[in-house]
């Protein structure tokens, strides 16, 4: 496990531009942490690391944003509103983790309980201070 210290939604931002850069088309990218720790500033970064330029909302009531025109699609997935396995199942979201089209991020990831994805990188945040997060991230992160 390695660990990031964001200091700012910015911050959090780079993170994620850095993490992008080196992913692979078919990762899956699990992200956990409570409302509010950063999670959709790290999607950010990501999605501008693969070369996508338009906004990039919390999909929670969506449950799934695709973003196209970057190096390959992004899909952007929020666990938060399903509360178990059937309701993510019902919802069609257990093709996304297996595709290996795009890069697929899940926030609320921990709420997943099927099996895992072949490339699962897992990243943790946690609000240390109002403004200071800690990022801690797992293979195959880089």
């Amino acid at each position: 496990m390695d660990t990031f210290i964001s200091r700012s939604p910015a911050d959090t931002v780079a993170f994620g531009v850095k993490l992008g850069s080196m992913a692979r088309q078919g990762w899956v990218i699990g992200v956990t942490g409570d409302l509010g720790a950063g999670k959709t500033q790290l999607v950010k970064g990501i999605a501008e690391s693969l070369g996508i330029r338009e906004r990039i909302p919390s999909p929670t009531f969506a449950l799934v944003i695709e973003h196209r025109g970057g190096r390959w699609p992004l899909f952007h997935l929020d666990l938060y509103r399903l509360e178990t396995m059937a309701q993510i199942l019902a919802a069609g979201l257990e093709d996304f983790l297996f595709s290996g089209e795009g890069l697929t991020v899940i926030e609320w990831y921990e709420r997943w309980q099927g099996p895992a994805p072949a490339q699962l990188c897992r990243v943790t945040l946690r609000a240390t201070s109002e403004t200071e997060r800690l990022i801690e991230y797992h293979a195959p992160c880089p």
